[in-house]
């Protein structure tokens, strides 16, 4: 009896000693479990809307060219731009592109959604000039301005701004405003990782803003050929940077003669207010002829110059 007992008592204490063991090692494995989800985690995002629902130009409002400096190769789609990869795809956004955004945020704070109305509303037609700063084209578009008294929008390269300072200061002292357009004009980023993204975006907006001085900040972030992404769009906004779309796009860049780039703002003007000209990337003096002619005509028909909204929802 007394030996029944003892092994009873044996067997009860194994028993015990087994559920402490099983009890530790829910415990451990538990621990195991939760630690990674604390710990940093690569961001794995993929890039949406590589080039698709990109506008296919013309005067149907869709924002670009296929074969503009600004719109890169290849697009696709019908230029809807509207919500999903088609927004992030749209060359200018469309008229209303990039307007299904997470924008709409409150006062103050910055949308990621993509600009093309501009801040003052009515008639208001937004000027952007893009790939610069170039010494030989842009103190002449800044004389045009100035005879005009109109303000415009410069979406600067970055090794370009850091090459010619003395050229930004002039933009910020005229009264204009800084865009970011990246350090390569990579036409292709929205098919890049967005560590590239982040790189050429924050490379370039430093380098504008040194070369700027003064604490002069950019304001826009312009993406090459219109290749946004939602990854790209949130870094901007999260550093003070508005995308930033067009409406006309006027294919300065392809030197089709000055009187075509004037009709083509003329006949594109009703898609919405932002006009895309350039200052960069090679023989300008077609857009500096055009840009006068515009600004005259603009004027003769009754409808002031501004800027793209920064932190007003896109209601072109």
């Amino acid at each position: 009896m007394a030996r029944t007992q003892k092994l009873g008592t044996t067997r009860s204490r194994i028993a015990v000693a087994a559920s402490a063991v099983a009890v530790a090692a829910t415990v451990w494995g538990a621990v195991v479990l939760v630690a990674p989800d604390h710990a940093p985690r690569p961001d794995t995002s993929q890039e949406l809307g590589a080039g698709a629902g990109r506008g296919t130009g013309g005067s149907g409002g869709s924002g670009g060219s296929t074969s503009s400096p600004d719109t890169g190769t290849g697009s696709t789609g019908t230029g809807s731009s509207s919500g999903g990869s088609s927004e992030d795809g749209a060359k200018g956004g469309g008229a209303k592109g990039g307007a299904q955004g997470s924008g709409g945020a409150a006062q103050g704070r910055i949308p990621d959604s993509i600009a093309h109305a501009s801040e003052s509303g009515g008639n208001t037609v937004n000027i952007t000039i893009d790939d610069g700063p170039d010494p030989q084209w842009t103190p002449k578009i800044l004389e045009v301005l100035a005879r005009h008294d109109v303000k415009a929008t410069f979406c600067m390269i970055g090794p370009q701004a850091k090459a010619h300072p003395d050229l930004v200061k002039r933009v910020v002292q005229g009264g204009h405003r800084l865009c970011d357009h990246t350090m390569n004009h990579d036409t292709s980023m929205d098919k890049k990782p967005v560590a590239y993204q982040q790189q050429q975006i924050l490379d370039a907006k430093r380098l504008i803003e040194e070369a700027a001085g003064g604490g002069a900040k950019v304001e826009y972030y312009r993406a090459p050929g219109g290749a946004f992404t939602p990854d790209s769009r949130r870094i901007a906004a999260a550093n003070g940077m508005r995308p930033l779309g067009w409406n006309v796009d006027t294919k300065d860049f392809q030197k089709p003669g000055t009187a075509a780039i004037v009709e083509a703002v003329k006949r594109e003007i009703v898609n919405g207010p932002t006009v895309l000209f350039h200052d960069g990337g090679g023989d300008r003096r077609q857009s500096v002829e055009a840009l006068d002619q515009v600004l005259a005509w603009l004027k003769d028909q009754g409808r002031p110059t501004g800027f793209p909204v920064r932190t007003a929802p896109d209601t072109p």
